[in-house]
This record gives C-alpha cells, sequence and structure tokens, in this order.
C-alpha cells in the first residue's frame, strides 16, 4: 500500500497516517484474531482499508478502544506487544473507523484516510 500511494503522489502524512493505522490492525488480527485479510481500496482522494479475521470477536468494543486496555496474551506481550494502544492508535490516525465484530465469527476492522 505505502509504495502505492507513493507513486500515485500521496502527500507523506497521509501514508503515513494510513501505515500506522494499516500496522496496527494488521498486529490485532495476528495477536487477537489468529491472523486474517487485508484489502485496501486507492480512491483519488482516500484510501479505505479493511482488515478482516475470523477470530474469536470483541466483546466490548468501547472497552477496547480504552487507552491501555489489553487482552494479549503473556506471548505476545513479551514480544513488546499488548500494550493496549492498537484501537485507540488507530482512531487516531483515520478520518472514519468502523468496526464490525461477531463473538466466535471475527472482526472487520474498516479505515478510511482522506488525502
Amino acid at each position: 500500500m505505502k509504495k502505492a500511494l507513493t507513486r500515485l503522489g500521496v502527500r507523506p502524512l497521509s501514508i503515513k497516517r494510513a501505515s500506522i493505522a494499516m500496522y496496527e490492525a494488521e498486529i490485532n488480527a495476528v495477536i487477537h484474531g489468529h491472523g486474517g485479510v487485508a484489502v485496501v481500496h486507492i480512491f483519488p482522494d482516500s484510501v479505505m482499508i479493511e482488515i478482516i479475521d475470523h477470530g474469536p470477536g470483541i466483546p466490548d468494543v468501547e472497552q477496547a478502544m480504552t487507552e491501555g486496555f489489553s487482552t494479549a496474551p503473556d506471548s505476545a506481550r513479551a514480544m513488546g506487544f499488548g500494550a493496549g494502544m492498537g484501537l485507540p492508535n488507530i482512531k487516531k490516525q483515520v478520518d472514519l473507523l468502523e468496526i464490525d465484530t461477531k463473538m466466535g465469527e471475527g472482526t472487520k476492522v474498516t479505515m478510511h484516510i482522506r488525502f
């Protein structure tokens, strides 16, 4: 995504915002959703990033959005992850954030960044 946005002449600040948001969502999908899929749609004035996993779902999205709240396992914390900043960091970087989660089925995080 970063290379494509750079080739299209998108401002570095917009590329940085999209990259941070995508990274945080990808890490969450790996740690909590046991992997997933990233879908990126690039438009002339924005980018839409979807991260879709088939993990356990988020029991309380509002609580998960709280800085410092984490359900990361000790194995993730041992690697330096699990500080509870993933979703709050995403929210700070995007213009629109949608979280669709179903317990036992997975989570879809959709992020829109305008250029």
